[in-house]
């Protein structure tokens, strides 16, 4: 629910006018600011090497993932954008069993497979065969964003699962305090000329910015609990059942068309999301 409460909070920011990528830095901000008093309870002699360059790592890309989420959430549709989120379980599976050594089941590729099936329906029929609906959905800049931010979070996450071996609470904090630098200075160099302009229309939404980090603390918290205790792929198959009330509220609160054909796709998607978390 902090996933999808977060998601509806930032597309709607997108849509006053606020660019998806200092949305992003105004939520590293909050995370910072929720981390750093945590530091107190961390005895740093005690983490090693290997915890920070996988916790670094695991900053550096979920940066750039977030990133291209918020601008995926900014050019499509909340319908579209939710049941794709279906895809990090097949990114995630595949990356873990090449660096992680977690080799899925019958069962969990059957999944997989269900999902795949599943976003033939996400977007408009550009064509009579399934080649021209998959061009067509990925033809869309909000689609390639989304995938993009897929591939990243899917490669950041492979890092966090090796950096919670050093401690949740610990990975928590400076996945924060390291990805705020990191989205400062992407925003410096990608928006050095709105960025006065940017934080003067901030003032008039201080409170969903500072729900939106509250709530991305909270789901990154827990997803990290889930991370010290399941495989990867499994672990991000829970985030997805909540696709069909991302379609819903994309009809609902942004009045998004083609709803009936979405909430099919998202079924068949959520369907192998439980295939692979039955497993």
């Amino acid at each position: 629910m902090f996933s999808l409460a977060s998601t509806v909070y930032q597309k709607k920011l997108a849509q006053h006018g606020l660019h998806p990528f200092y949305i992003v830095a105004t939520t590293y901000l909050v995370l910072g600011v929720l981390a750093a008093p945590l530091l107190y309870a961390i005895e740093l002699s005690s983490l090693s090497h290997d915890f920070w360059l996988n916790v670094w790592l695991a900053s550096l890309f979920d940066v750039a993932g977030w990133m291209f989420l918020v601008l995926s959430l900014s050019k499509t549709d909340l319908s579209v954008f939710g049941p794709l989120n279906a895809y990090k379980v097949v990114a995630s599976m595949l990356l873990a069993i090449v660096f992680l050594n977690e080799v899925p089941s019958a069962q969990g590729l059957l999944g997989v497979l269900f999902i795949i099936v599943g976003s033939f329906f996400l977007m408009p029929p550009a064509a009579t065969s399934q080649a021209g609906v998959v061009a067509g959905l990925l033809r869309d800049k909000g689609v390639q964003a989304r995938f993009l931010s897929i591939f990243l979070f899917s490669v950041g996450t492979v890092f966090l699962k090796k950096s919670v071996a050093g401690g949740v609470l610990e990975t928590m904090v400076f996945w924060s305090l390291i990805g705020l630098p990191l989205v400062l200075l992407s925003n410096y160099f990608f928006l050095p000329n709105t960025v006065k302009e940017q934080i003067k229309a901030t003032q008039q939404h201080l409170y969903s910015i500072t729900l939106i980090g509250g709530m991305v603390f909270a789901m990154q918290y827990f997803t990290l609990l889930l991370l010290a205790n399941m495989l990867v792929a499994y672990a991000l198959a829970l985030f997805q059942l909540g696709m069909v009330l991302q379609v819903l509220i994309g009809y609902r609160v942004f009045n998004e068309k083609d709803i009936a054909r979405k909430l099919l796709a998202s079924l068949v998607m959520m369907a192998g999301s439980l295939l692979v978390l039955m497993n």
